[in-house]
């Protein structure tokens, strides 16, 4: 039995395509995780998540080394907002592109 002094988190979404499909084209913005400044992968402990807990369509891993699923995330920018560590940044798509087609 848990320690009722301890919340369980949980994410408050459940993985699946979407009512509206893949909707990553939806996005004008996409998050880039610096994994250098977060928590869970410089600790190497399922420690913060809050990316994960926070996000609406369920679209990011809860690795140690999380990872966002691209052809969902619509781009909120929740995940950058709570991220205490500033480890996702939120990149403009166009700009994105651009530089992967120069590279």
């Amino acid at each position: 039995m848990p320690d009722p002094r301890f919340k369980i988190l949980t994410s408050a979404s459940t993985s699946g395509p979407g009512d509206a499909g893949r909707t990553g084209s939806w996005r004008v913005e996409r998050p880039v995780i610096d994994m250098a400044r977060c928590i869970p992968a410089k600790t190497g402990k399922h420690a913060c998540h809050l990316c994960w807990l926070y996000c609406p369509d369920n679209v990011v891993s809860k690795e140690l080394e999380p990872s966002i699923n691209l052809e969902y995330c619509k781009g909120c920018g929740i995940c950058a907002e709570e991220c205490p560590a500033k480890a996702i940044e939120m990149i403009p798509d166009a700009e994105f592109i651009k530089g992967a087609k120069s590279e």
